[in-house]
């Protein structure tokens, strides 16, 4: 069977899917990539391919019954449940939130805003960092009265806002039923992954861009949904099709679809980039044309992101999920370690 660092030497992606034989990750390959990562604070690596661990490893702390913070890769979670929603009718993604946030029609711009801009932060609307805090009472009450900062669909603006506004439109929805509940029940539910822990506020609010901890082996089934086209345990929980549209990106960010990162730029004369230090930039300041992730790792490869490093890779065309989990940064780079698990 060819190794990964064959199949690459080959060319592009559709060099990687013609492959008579499939491309292999080696634990050799992710020894070294263990080591590079126990030497910047990593607590985990776990690595899935064709359903089978290729490599488990923990160290400084970590361990495969340990949860984690995911930081901003709680934000996928919130993503498929509003593609279960569409799918289940309570909305369209292209629906206007105004139509549900009724109070929005006096606002010239953000009655234009639509609930996929919500979910690839094109909205326009500030990222409101501070809605983070734990002192803020009723975070969707707040994030519904954040200004809209540039006109909607025209940038990329970062932060917890969007989907916290998301989770108001979707609690109006639901009549009543609460909105982590319908998270429970169509996602993690049936995902597997139960007793964990997350954020909310005095009302009850879940922060949905933050807040989840999750062992490795629990966020891996988030790409085992991936994988698996929108089934995951035997169970269809989110159709493919509706799935497919969490990984396209938009004008503003080619790199960014439903709260989802993507390699796709990497198949054409793209950047390698530090996503992290990119958004630590004001918005107006980041450029986001022919970005990627990595030029090692193949095009199709979507990625979870959460602060400190953590990183959910889930790469299609491979058949394969990667899960990185740190307790800090340590000056770690996603283009370093994803060629030491590709054997560059």
């Amino acid at each position: 069977m060819k190794t990964l660092r064959t199949a690459l030497a080959a060319g592009c992606l559709c060099c990687l899917v013609a492959q008579a034989d499939p491309v292999v990750l080696q634990a050799s390959d992710a020894a070294r990539a263990a080591q590079y990562s126990d030497g910047r604070h990593g607590t985990s690596l776990l690595i899935l391919q064709n359903g089978r661990t290729v490599f488990e490893h923990y160290a400084n702390g970590g361990r495969a019954d340990a949860a984690w913070p995911i930081f901003s890769g709680t934000k996928n979670f919130w993503a498929i449940a509003a593609l279960v929603a569409d799918g289940e009718g309570l909305f369209r993604l292209d629906d206007r939130v105004s139509d549900t946030i009724t109070e929005w029609r006096s606002d010239p711009r953000k009655t234009q805003i639509t609930i996929r801009q919500l979910l690839n932060f094109t909205d326009g609307i500030d990222g409101a960092p501070y809605l983070h805090r734990d002192s803020i009472a009723d975070r969707n009450a707040m994030a519904l009265r954040v200004p809209v900062v540039a006109a909607p669909g025209s940038a990329f603006i970062y932060g917890p806002s969007h989907l916290q506004i998301f989770s108001e439109l979707l609690r109006r929805k639901l009549n009543g039923r609460g909105t982590f509940s319908y998270l429970q029940g169509h996602v993690t539910g049936p995902l597997g992954i139960s007793g964990f822990e997350y954020k909310q506020d005095a009302r009850g609010n879940p922060l949905c861009a933050t807040g989840f901890r999750l062992s490795a082996r629990q966020w891996a089934r988030l790409g085992e949904l991936v994988l698996g086209h929108g089934s995951a345990g035997g169970q269809q929980i989110v159709s493919a099709e509706l799935l497919a549209r969490a990984f396209h990106g938009s004008a503003a960010n080619p790199s960014y679809g439903l709260t989802f990162w993507l390699n796709r730029p990497a198949a054409s004369s793209a950047r390698e980039a530090d996503l992290e230090k990119m958004l630590d930039l004001r918005w107006q300041r980041a450029s986001w044309r022919g970005v990627c992730l990595s030029k090692t790792a193949p095009p199709d490869m979507v990625v979870g992101l959460g602060s400190h490093y953590q990183r959910l890779f889930i790469i299609p065309s491979m058949n394969a999920i990667i899960v990185r989990q740190s307790s800090a940064d340590a000056n770690f780079s996603d283009t370093q370690f994803l060629r030491l698990i590709f054997g560059r």
